[in-house]
């Protein structure tokens, strides 16, 4: 395996990291780089190490690094002031573009995280059904609140709907608050969405759950139960809002929640998220509406971040040019396609699952439905081939590629090429 070249100045940037920070980093990654500078679909490290980027800050730089209509209008809105506290007129235009893009948005409350999202979308089903139990899927990610870090990567999957904490801190009573189930199993979910539905509030889901695309009729399972039972329907579209499609997950799949989160994209790089949803479930966000008592709390203090939105407003507009989505699936596509040509050339047993803009590989030859089919991949040989990628000039997550719309053909086939040598590696070994 290539090294990447490390400079004294690196090493003594990532010496300083681990003075002060726990582990020596932010929590993100499991490597040990220092990014000094991105463009387009690619970034450098403070050694001057040049990587093809398909990690793109963990999927906000949809639409590349340091794009030039993003940094003008961010640059614009900094000079007039970076925040206020109140309302602001980039802010609202960019709630009146979600509104208008996203099919179960009828108004947007602003946050600055996706976890912070997820948990007021959460709050608000409590609130609007007065029931306080949640229910999610095993092996869904939706942030790092109490109630989101619950069976998320159980190492001991327990018995439905029994959930299992992630992290310590929780306090067992949340444990109680939550039930899971399977992803993509429409029989189980519906079973016990109908037998607790005294106690439930609402359902949360991924759409496309980390990399595995919903089967078909689940996400329709889902709405007609929760429905039936008057509670909320939760799409987590934090990673795939303005993505899959520009009305996001809920556009592309077909399928309208009651609520839905979102994040990553619509801040074009900057700290921005939101809640959005129908009338009927925002308006627990007036205390005006439905009264102090029934109202639900919450302040911000960067919530409508005027640059944030600026960035997220320019980001829109380019998305919404004619051809974009296309050509980021056909670039998508072409990745996905030649990595599965790769596997078969080096006789490595592999899939490759999600959607052309977000997928990544599991090194199994199972069915791949849910979090426990998913987990039967052999995560030894995933390491292997991210260390190699890594070495030989490609940025990804430990478990996700992510395609912007600069990537080119041309990156596609040079980062294939660097896939090939990795590959080669996890067949040898």
């Amino acid at each position: 395996m290539t090294k990447r070249d490390i400079s004294d100045t690196e090493a003594a940037i990532a010496e300083r990291a681990r003075q002060v920070l726990p582990g020596g980093g932010f929590g993100n990654v499991t490597f040990d780089v220092v990014i000094r500078e991105g463009r387009g679909g690619r970034v450098w490290d403070e050694s001057g190490n040049e990587y093809l980027d398909f990690l793109l800050g963990s999927g906000p730089m949809l639409v590349g690094h340091a794009h030039p209509d993003v940094t003008a209008a961010v640059l614009a809105q900094v000079a007039k002031g970076s925040t206020f506290f109140v309302n602001n007129e980039p802010g609202i235009r960019l709630a009146e573009e979600i509104a208008a893009a996203v099919p179960c948005a009828d108004k947007v409350r602003y946050v600055s995280s996706g976890s912070e999202a997820t948990f007021y979308a959460m709050r608000v089903a409590r609130a609007h059904r007065k029931r306080g139990k949640i229910m999610k899927f095993e092996g869904g990610f939706h942030g790092m609140s109490d109630y989101a870090l619950m069976s998320m990567a159980p190492a001991r999957p327990g018995n439905f709907p029994q959930a299992t904490p992630d992290t310590a801190g929780i306090p067992d009573s949340v444990r109680d608050e939550i039930l899971i189930a399977p992803f993509n199993d429409a029989e189980t979910a519906v079973g016990l969405i109908r037998e607790h539905a005294d106690e439930l509030a609402g359902v949360i889901v991924e759409p496309l759950q980390r990399m595995i695309p919903p089967a078909p009729g689940f996400l329709e399972a889902l709405r007609d139960a929760t429905t039936a039972h008057g509670m909320a329907l939760i799409f987590d579209e934090v990673v795939t809002g303005f993505r899959f499609a520009y009305g996001g997950a809920q556009e592309r799949y077909g399928v309208v929640p009651d609520l839905c989160a979102l994040g990553k994209v619509i801040g074009g790089g900057y700290p921005l998220a939101a809640v959005a949803g129908r009338d009927a479930f925002m308006k627990y966000f007036d205390a005006g509406e439905v009264g102090a008592e029934n109202a639900v709390k919450q302040i911000g203090t960067l919530s409508g971040n005027p640059v944030a939105a600026a960035a997220g407003l320019a980001t829109l507009e380019i998305l919404k040019r004619d051809g974009t989505y296309d050509n980021l699936f056909a670039t998508g596509q072409r990745f996905m396609d030649g990595l599965t040509a790769l596997f078969a050339k080096h006789g490595v047993t592999a899939q490759v699952r999600g959607e052309p803009p977000m997928f990544d590989i599991l090194f199994t030859d199972a069915e791949v439905t849910d979090y426990r089919s998913a987990a039967t991949s052999d995560g030894r040989k995933l390491t292997l081939f991210n260390q190699h990628v890594l070495a030989g000039g490609l940025l990804k997550g430990d478990l996700k590629f992510y395609v912007s719309t600069v990537h080119t053909a041309a990156d596609i086939d040079a980062a294939l090429e660097i896939c090939d040598t990795a590959i080669a590696a996890v067949a040898a070994a």
